[in-house]
């Protein structure tokens, strides 16, 4: 039996005439009837009456047809998944981010992409870069968010954000009331710094820029998470070197301020295995790529065009 049989039966079924239904499947009518008579052989009873004026579904034929409709509409619906799933529509997307990434560019793609293609199931998990690359090696993740640098043959990476250094500070500090802070100003101060273990490359560039204003930084709390490093912040337990975006974390206790000097960027960047030809991974790709395209869009157009006050 094929998928063919089933189609000439049904459409007969629709039409109830043999040379209707010969005309709609383009074929000759005689080659129908032979068709149907071989189903109904290999099925072992007759679908239809027939008679000179009329054809009729017989009444084991009426339950035939129904189960047939219902074969069909799962076979649609078997290849409309199949199809959305090729395109990366369908399907489940597990996701792994530095604890910075929410505040800066992650919650705009994730939204993109959610609005975009709303039948795959996101899956997120907060892990340090180094959790990420070993996750990503695993195969316990499909893309991560993390700070460079990427020393694996294995990944592919892009940059997709980039943003500048900023010093955080107890609003009680007596430095709080200034615009910015010279980092030299700030020597002596206690420092709360992640270990380098979690993120080297956003480490190093703290540690740089401190040595670059003269100076080591007196690390005398280490936190693994940034919300965590802001609220010691705001507990008064020290200062912190941290990225720029987590001005978006508006914790009581905590002001940031711009650093007087030049300071290198820090970047986000998105992360992905060679061999992975999930189309799901692709569109998110795709996706995540427009999103930060739009966004600089926005962001140039605002800062070219201020509001008027």
């Amino acid at each position: 039996m094929e998928l063919r049989h089933l189609r000439y039966f049904m459409t007969l079924a629709e039409e109830l005439h043999f040379g209707r239904a010969a005309e709609r499947l383009h074929i000759a009518q005689p080659p129908l009837s032979q068709q149907i008579r071989q189903l109904e052989t290999e099925l072992g009873f007759e679908l239809f009456h027939r008679s000179k004026r009329k054809v009729q579904l017989t009444e084991a034929g009426q339950v035939f047809l129904d189960e047939v409709q219902q074969i069909f509409k799962q076979l649609e619906q078997a290849i409309q998944v199949g199809r959305q799933t090729s395109r990366g529509e369908m399907g489940q997307l597990v996701i792994g981010f530095v604890s910075s990434a929410p505040y800066n560019i992650l919650p705009n793609i994730l939204r993109t992409f959610r609005s975009s293609v709303p039948e795959v199931r996101l899956e997120l998990h907060e892990l340090t870069t180094n959790e990420q690359l070993r996750w990503l090696r695993e195969s316990r993740i499909d893309v991560g968010f993390v700070r460079p640098p990427i020393e694996d043959d294995t990944l592919n990476f892009e940059i997709i954000f980039q943003e500048s250094l900023i010093i955080a500070l107890p609003d009680t500090h007596e430095l709080a009331n200034h615009s910015n802070v010279c980092l030299r100003s700030v020597k002596n101060e206690p420092f709360i710094l992640f270990p380098r273990l979690l993120a080297p490359g956003l480490y190093d560039l703290i540690i740089s820029l401190c040595q670059q204003a003269g100076f080591s930084p007196n690390v005398t709390q280490e936190a693994i998470q940034m919300q965590t490093i802001v609220s010691l912040v705001a507990g008064g337990l020290g200062i912190a070197i941290v990225p720029e975006s987590l001005q978006n974390l508006q914790r009581t206790g905590v002001v940031y301020k711009a650093v007087q000097e030049a300071t290198l960027k820090t970047a986000i960047a998105i992360i992905w295995r060679q061999n992975d030809t999930s189309a799901t991974v692709q569109k998110f790709l795709e996706i995540a790529r427009l999103a930060v395209t739009l966004e600089f869009v926005v962001r140039t157009s605002v800062l070219l065009c201020p509001e008027e006050d």
